[in-house]
């Protein structure tokens, strides 16, 4: 589904729970007190501003006694072909989230990625696809990094290993202009990125690939992710062994004004090899 038929759908939701919001008699405060979140929160929904997570539009079926239609309209929306099924749900609460903290040990964030980088993993992932299968990769990826330039934008803690920086992924070129996307990044206090250094050791292992998101009205969540499969997790406990994980791994990194000496460094050696190559 093409990013415009996306949101004019989900203004649909929003105009179909408004209509029966009113048609139950009730204010957008009192939904909310019945689903619990706050009545802001129904409004941002009514107006397509915020998505529901999926246990919030299963209460407002419930509250709104509508026999599944939020959760079935739901599950619709978030069923995008661009992405694997196991993250297509990650890629709404990204949307709604008020603080997103990632690690990173071995590709740069999907957040992060320029469209050259995000062209050379997908094809390095997927050799003998289309050059429509790959633009379309890409440009799902890019959309996503959108909500970095929201005026709603969540807090983007990163913390990466120094290996993220070396590999000339797509290319000397390549990577130079994706480490200094990065660094404008930082510098334009877009995102928090700290670096991991070699010398490290054993701390990179701690917090592998794992997404920790806070949200205004729902308990945080993690993620995590391997080359084939990812895992969503709600359950406190797990979550909060998870945020020790990355503060451990975090704790260990070298803070933000090294780290964007470290990319800026790294820059600079893709740029010396681009030149002569």
């Amino acid at each position: 589904m093409a990013k415009g038929s996306r949101q004019a759908a989900w203004e649909f939701f929003g105009v179909e729970l408004k209509r029966r919001r009113e048609d139950a008699g009730l204010t957008q405060v009192e939904l909310g007190i019945q689903v619990f979140v706050s009545g802001g929160y129904i409004g941002q929904f009514e107006q397509a501003i915020r998505k529901p997570q999926l246990d919030v539009a299963r209460r407002i079926d419930e509250a709104l006694q509508t026999d599944g239609i939020f959760e079935r309209m739901w599950r619709s929306l978030i069923d995008d072909h661009r992405y694997a099924g196991y993250f297509a749900e990650v890629v709404e609460l990204e949307r709604s989230a008020t603080r997103i903290c990632e690690c990173a040990t071995s590709v740069v964030p999907g957040l992060l990625q320029t469209a050259a980088h995000a062209r050379a993993i997908t094809l390095a992932a997927n050799p003998f696809v289309t050059d429509e299968y790959v633009e379309e990769k890409v440009s799902a990826r890019r959309e996503r990094a959108d909500i970095l330039r929201d005026a709603t934008r969540p807090e983007y803690w990163v913390t990466l290993h120094e290996s993220v920086l070396r590999p000339p992924v797509g290319g000397s070129a390549a990577m130079a202009e994706q480490l200094e996307h990065i660094a404008e990044l930082m510098r334009q206090r877009v995102v928090w990125v700290a670096v991991i250094p070699y010398e490290v050791g054993a701390y990179a292992l701690m917090a592998d690939d794992l997404r920790l998101m806070e949200f205004d009205d729902a308990p945080p969540g993690a993620y995590t992710e391997t080359a084939f499969s990812g895992t969503l997790i709600d359950d406190p406990a797990v979550v909060k062994r998870a945020q020790r994980a990355y503060d451990l791994v975090r704790g260990a990194a070298r803070p933000p004004e090294v780290a964007l000496t470290l990319i800026e460094s790294a820059t600079e050696g893709h740029g010396r090899c681009a030149s002569t190559t």
